[in-house]
């Protein structure tokens, strides 16, 4: 079952135990839908990311949090609904990279395949849509699942 990335935003918005500013919590969907995929092979949210200069985004929940700009974005309390295991995963990235800043989740990404494939002949200033595809991020984190 997917949900809808605004509700994964919210969520991550609302459980993390630090200040989500729009670059942490768009690296923050990015690890959520890739790791979803590489273990379970299907997306958790059916919004596409794009490649951008500064990491993988999702550009409809960027537009959402855009006036926070680089600042922490304020927590909604209305409670978000969606599946245990769906919540679970998305805990599971919390709290395996919601200790990084942000800037360290930008470099950490532009190390990994499917930003990197996506950006291919693009200049690394150069603005782009390409869209890191769904296959891309479940090859990838596939075989980080699974050793």
């Amino acid at each position: 079952m997917t949900t809808s990335a605004h509700d994964i935003a919210k969520f991550i918005i609302q459980k993390s135990q630090t200040p989500i500013s729009n670059l942490k919590l768009q690296k923050l969907l990015y690890y959520a839908q890739g790791w979803h995929l590489g273990i379970y092979e299907e997306p958790i949210f059916t919004e596409q990311i794009q490649a951008w200069i500064h990491g993988p985004v999702v550009p409809a929940v960027f537009q959402t949090y855009r006036e926070f700009k680089w600042t922490p974005i304020s927590v909604d309390p209305t409670p978000v609904k969606m599946n245990a295991s769906t919540s679970k995963h998305v805990l599971g990235i919390l709290g395996a990279f919601g200790k990084f800043t942000a800037s360290q989740l930008e470099a950490i990404s532009h190390k990994e395949d499917p930003w990197i494939k996506a950006r291919k002949g693009f200049d690394p200033k150069s603005p782009s849509k390409a869209v890191i595809t769904h296959d891309s991020m479940k090859r990838y984190f596939g075989k980080l699942a699974n050793g």
